[in-house]
């Protein structure tokens, strides 16, 4: 027996934050954690330049994202998916980070580099129907929806309008 205090699902969750963290500072933006996560919020990207915008994340990292499809399927917790769809100020979108099945593949280290296996992907849900299920809802995020650097640049400029789709 191992001396791991982390599920695997917990370390997914890690790993996605550990990804969009990267990805921020990369672009040139600060990222901060709410002190707890009551609102469906894990993170928040804020920016400078014009009205300073912001980005309200959920993450999600997952072994069972699809990205062979234009649509990836993916289950969101309702209550997430209901935080999610109200129109707030600060415009919040879901992030999935597609981690590789095996676990052993998602992170690597050697002295030349750090690789993070796969990526992520996100999806707003603004304006988003009610859902008419009890427990989680099927969501479809475009594979075209890509948060990487150039993703995020293009996030933050809608979010400068407000509405983030």
């Amino acid at each position: 027996m191992g001396d791991e205090l982390l599920a695997s699902t917990d370390i997914e969750d890690a790993l996605s934050e550990v990804y969009v963290s990267a990805i921020a500072a990369r672009a040139g933006y600060t990222y901060s954690k709410p002190n707890l996560d009551r609102d469906s919020v894990d993170l928040t990207i804020s920016a400078g330049g014009r009205q300073r915008p912001k980005l309200d994340l959920q993450l999600k990292g997952t072994i069972n994202l699809d990205a062979s499809t234009e649509l990836m399927p993916f289950s969101l917790k309702l209550k997430n998916y209901n935080d999610l769809r109200e129109s707030t100020q600060v415009p919040r979108i879901l992030v999935v980070v597609r981690l590789p099945r095996n676990a052993d593949q998602w992170l690597s280290v050697s002295p030349d580099e750090l690789i993070l296996r796969h990526c992520a992907y996100w999806l707003s849900l603004r304006d988003a129907p009610e859902a008419d299920v009890d427990t989680a809802k099927t969501v479809y995020i475009p594979t075209k929806n890509r948060f990487d650097i150039e993703g995020l640049k293009a996030l933050m400029d809608l979010s400068r309008t407000g509405i983030v789709k």
